[in-house]
């Protein structure tokens, strides 16, 4: 009988983290739902307890060098290892004001901490779980990205937010090329305009949309693409 797949998520405690850990259980893998609020892991949790899913829940900030070690160290006493790490763990400050929201407007502090969570904090999370998936030979990175952070679709408006995430897009590539032909795949994905807390009311997408590539790419066969971006399972341009 095969091994059950043990998968982080982070950010998960609401919005399309919540739905990817739905998912991911209902699939046969043990998800992780991690959150920097603990205890607002655990009442998510409790959501998803109703439908006969019970996910771990683990404190994970995800910038916070200390937390991270922390929660892998804890994941990895509890199951001895991590097979699935998915990145969805992201914040979108601007547009609070018009002034926030351009080039020549944004506060270089704004922009700096938007990055803290967007790419330096996947970073900090690929850094600490993919040796663990070199060693067990096996390992899927899913970063949920956005198509705002496409050079080739690039458009005005929220900075902080699009240089963040097409620094993620970076990352992605450059960590799938340094792994190489291993059987560790790493791949972007972007959700859509999504109902959910950062989405607001008017997304055109639903939360069950929004999370079902990321759930394919943590499930890839080992043919399966690495290196790659995707909206709706199919590969979209940079």
């Amino acid at each position: 009988m095969a091994e059950t797949r043990i998968a982080l998520v982070t950010g998960a405690n609401r919005g399309i983290g919540l739905e990817i850990v739905r998912q991911l259980s209902r699939v046969g893998l043990l998800a992780v739902l991690c959150s920097r609020d603990v205890d607002k892991g655990r009442e998510a949790a409790a959501k998803l307890a109703s439908e006969g899913l019970e996910p771990p829940v683990v404190a994970l900030d995800v910038t916070s060098d200390e937390s991270i070690s922390a929660a892998v160290d804890e994941v990895m006493n509890l199951f001895g290892r991590i097979d699935v790490l998915v990145n969805n763990a992201g914040v979108l400050w601007e547009g609070q004001s018009p002034d926030d929201s351009k080039v020549l407007d944004v506060s270089p502090q704004l922009v700096r901490e938007t990055y803290d969570t967007n790419a330096i904090g996947p970073l900090r999370m690929i850094k600490a779980v993919v040796p663990i998936m070199l060693k067990g030979e096996y390992g899927r990175v899913v970063n949920v990205s956005s198509g705002a952070g496409q050079l080739s679709d690039m458009q005005s408006g929220y900075p902080a937010y699009r240089m963040s995430k097409a620094a993620l897009n970076a990352l992605t590539r450059v960590t799938a090329a340094e792994l190489g032909p291993v059987p560790i795949k790493v791949n972007a994905m972007c959700p859509g305009w999504v109902r959910t807390e950062m989405g607001g009311p008017n997304a055109t997408r639903t939360v069950e949309q929004g999370a079902e590539t990321a759930v394919w790419l943590s499930t890839l066969p080992d043919t399966g693409p690495t290196g790659g971006f995707f909206r709706d399972k199919a590969p979209i341009p940079w």
